[in-house]
């Protein structure tokens, strides 16, 4: 089999991934409906309303983030994922019944959002680590790739297939069949052969919350990736808002073009997905060089004149994210204690997606004041100003020079220098700071 897909001989990541798949194009569809829901029928294109909703989708993940994680790491996974993947199923379902009875109003998609995003925050550290029980640690960095593939396959056909459903028929349709995409997931879950997982350390007794934050204190290379997650989560990656008002505000563009363009970046992320499956270990250059190349590429969509070149440069934006992401959970899965994998990868999604229910809002009412520009336009000043602030800061307290070459082919070195035996820090058990940074 192809390297790119060497996790899929392993029996139970295959059937766990074919759910997956599934399910992801119905929660595209979800979200494009979701968000058509808010902008077409409960408001007259209010931006700040559509923030909301965003943002209280992934509020839970900053509040929750620590317990959430101690629970992953103290139960079973795939239960919880069972319980979680309920949850989702039964308010997805609800929304689509208000809907097609007419009933909705704004305040039950908030409340909605609210429910979900709280199963939600327990759920992605679940299936983040969970990976790790279905596949040795060889395979892990082409699964977590894979995963991310899985993901924006969904994004790939789930908005363009939810504008037509749309357009066609209406947006009630396309909330059922989100909800009835649960189902797969459910379904593959029970299928597992549970004699081939391989369940991580469970974490037992008192302060398990407190040795999380303090493993990851500890650890300079995780905060740094995390550091620079949090500003492109905050900042960056809020396409789900930026994206209708483009299309809406500034193109003039329906349910169908709107789809469309999810579909159009997702070509991107799926390329980025599948090119990280390629590689053997996750580096901090190509995490970097990712961020570099998302600056430039926001700042060309946010400029950008038309409908058509918006959408080309979704494709660079989308490659340059996801080359990112994947790079940086897969950094930080690899180098844990499987011990506490549950605890930092809570913490880590928190970062990621918890600065939303700020960043959410503020780009809405940045929507609102300034025009849909400016939505991605501080995406761009945000990541290129974090990049140059971890340049500094690597090249000072961690002794390495970062340069980038132009002659020829356009690379990026990172060359850890000597220290002094006597002034030599000491290396983090799980993983050297300059070993991560290479």
């Amino acid at each position: 089999m192809s390297p790119t897909f060497q996790s899929l001989e392993i029996r139970n990541y295959r059937i766990y991934a074919s759910g997956a798949i599934v399910s992801n194009v119905g929660t595209w569809m979800g979200r494009v409906a979701q968000d058509w829901l808010v902008l077409t029928v409960l408001t007259d294109h209010s931006a700040t309303a559509l923030g909301i909703v965003t943002g209280l989708q992934f509020l839970p993940f900053l509040v929750l983030a620590p317990f959430a994680g101690m629970l992953v790491d103290r139960m079973p996974k795939r239960q919880l994922l069972f319980a979680t993947q309920t949850a989702l199923l039964v308010t997805a379902l609800l929304l689509a019944v208000l809907t097609a009875t007419g009933v909705v109003e704004l305040w039950h998609v908030y409340a909605l959002a609210l429910i979900q995003g709280v199963a939600t925050a327990v759920d992605n550290p679940a299936r983040q680590t969970f990976v790790s029980e279905m596949v040795d640690r060889d395979h892990l960095p082409n699964a977590v790739a894979l995963n991310s593939a899985s993901f924006n396959l969904g994004r790939l056909i789930g908005p363009g297939v939810a504008g037509l459903v749309i357009a066609a028929f209406g947006i009630a349709p396309a909330l059922f069949i989100n909800a009835a995409t649960f189902l797969f997931v459910l379904l593959a879950l029970l299928r597992l052969r549970t004699s081939e997982l391989t369940p991580s350390p469970r974490a037992r007794g008192k302060g398990q919350i407190r040795d999380g934050l303090r493993y990851v204190k500890g650890r300079p290379d995780l905060i740094l990736v995390m550091f620079l997650v949090f500003v492109l989560g905050t900042f960056g990656m809020n396409f789900q808002l930026t994206m209708a008002l483009m299309a809406t505000k500034v193109f003039d563009k329906g349910a169908g073009e709107y789809g469309l363009l999810g579909s159009i970046m997702a070509i991107g992320s799926l390329a980025a997905a599948l090119l990280s499956a390629r590689r053997a270990r996750p580096r901090m250059r190509v995490l970097l060089v990712a961020l570099a190349g998302f600056t430039v590429s926001t700042a060309l969509l946010a400029t950008a004149p038309s409908y058509l070149l918006f959408a080309v440069y979704l494709v660079p934006t989308g490659l340059a994210a996801l080359t990112a992401l994947t790079t940086a959970n897969a950094m930080v899965q690899i180098s844990v204690d499987p011990v506490m994998r549950g605890r930092v990868m809570a913490l880590y999604m928190a970062i990621f997606m918890g600065g939303t229910p700020v960043g959410a809002p503020v780009i809405g009412w940045i929507g609102d004041m300034w025009g849909p520009r400016w939505t991605i336009g501080i995406g761009t000043v945000a990541v290129g100003l974090s990049l140059a602030a971890v340049a500094v800061w690597v090249a000072r307290r961690q002794n390495v020079a970062v340069t980038f070459q132009t002659r020829r082919s356009p690379r990026l070195r990172i060359q850890v220098a000597p220290q002094p035996a006597a002034e030599a820090a000491p290396v983090p058990a799980a993983g050297a700071t300059a070993e991560a940074l290479r």
